[in-house]
C-alpha cells in the first residue's frame, strides 16, 4: 500500500490487457500474444504488471553463453 497523507491506496498490480499495454507503450494484442509467447498468465482478464514486465525484459535480452 501507499500512503498518501491520511490516505491509503492499494496500488494495481493485476492489470487489463488495455491498462497493461498503456503502461508498457504496446496494444492491447501484443499484450495478450506475449503472454501466450512468454507463458504469463491471464487470469479472470488480468495480468500480474509485475510478472509481464520482468519477462518481457527477460526475453529481450541476449542469451548468454557459457564459458569453458
Amino acid at each position: 500500500m501507499v500512503k498518501l497523507g491520511e490516505e491509503q491506496r492499494t496500488m494495481a498490480i493485476h492489470l487489463t490487457p488495455t491498462e497493461l499495454g498503456r503502461e508498457a507503450g504496446m496494444h492491447r494484442r501484443e499484450v495478450i500474444t506475449k503472454c501466450m509467447e512468454l507463458g504469463v498468465p491471464i487470469f479472470q482478464g488480468r495480468i500480474d504488471k509485475t510478472l509481464f514486465l520482468s519477462s518481457l525484459k527477460k526475453a529481450k535480452q541476449p542469451p548468454t553463453l557459457a564459458k569453458a
